[in-house]
């Protein structure tokens, strides 16, 4: 199995670091008038309101992040990659078509819905069963990471889908859909550092644990060829 980068950890860390630290920077010009329980991160991010740019810099950053981890997650599939990017993408539109400072917005509801839509998927896109087979010749089966398998994947992803019916729910309801928001987004910034240090552990583990690779020149000599050869008689 490849490696994850190490820089993968710093784009995928620095994913829900640069979003908590937005919608809590965001907050502040608002002073109490702002309830972060009930009140959505969107409200934040509304065109003209003081935490705007914070807000804005916050998502572009988030999308950056995302897109770079899924770079660097090269040992998962493609399909969960491309959600994971996509998620990346959904950012972007995000901060493209703010909410306006007051009432609703199509089209911004729109592009939260998709990014929520594929990073509440994209953990489910990269679960394999089994063991994955390792390469050269007299390699070992390499153990899938924990985070790639079935069972944490589709947790993390009912959890998701849970909070995002909580969410709507909540907002139908003038219930704690800031609340639900947080959880929510947070768990999935959060989710793509689990699955890089899950895959590095699991490489790190196998590459400890592993048979010498022959092929490089490791393990014991072969002596397949003359191994039963008697030496020559001297004359």
């Amino acid at each position: 199995m490849r490696n994850v980068p190490s820089w993968a950890l710093v784009s995928s860390g620095c994913a829900p670091a640069a979003l908590i630290a937005g919608w809590t920077l965001a907050a502040l010009p608002e002073g109490p008038a702002y309830d972060p329980l009930t009140q959505t991160i969107s409200v934040l991010g509304a065109y003209g309101t003081p935490g705007y740019w914070v807000m804005t810099g916050a998502f572009l950053a988030l999308g950056v992040c995302h897109l770079l981890t899924a770079w660097g997650l090269r040992t998962v599939p493609t399909a969960g990659r491309l959600a994971l990017g996509g998620g990346g993408l959904a950012a972007f539109l995000v901060v493209l078509l703010p909410a306006p400072a007051s009432g609703g917005s199509l089209s911004h509801g729109t592009a939260a819905a998709i990014g929520f839509t594929l990073l509440t998927a994209w953990p489910l896109l990269v679960a394999r069963p089994g063991a994955a087979s390792g390469t050269g010749a007299g390699a070992r089966p390499t153990p899938v990471p924990w985070a790639l398998r079935p069972v944490p994947a589709i947790a993390v992803s009912v959890a998701m889908t849970a909070g995002g019916i909580w969410f709507m729910v909540a907002m139908q309801r003038g219930g704690a859909a800031g609340l639900a928001e947080r959880l929510v987004t947070t768990a999935q910034s959060a989710w793509p550092l689990v699955v890089v240090v899950s895959c590095r552990r699991s490489a790190a583990r196998a590459q400890g644990d592993g048979t010498p690779d022959r092929s490089q020149g490791g393990g014991p000599p072969d002596r397949s060829d003359g191994a039963g050869e008697r030496p020559a008689r001297r004359s």
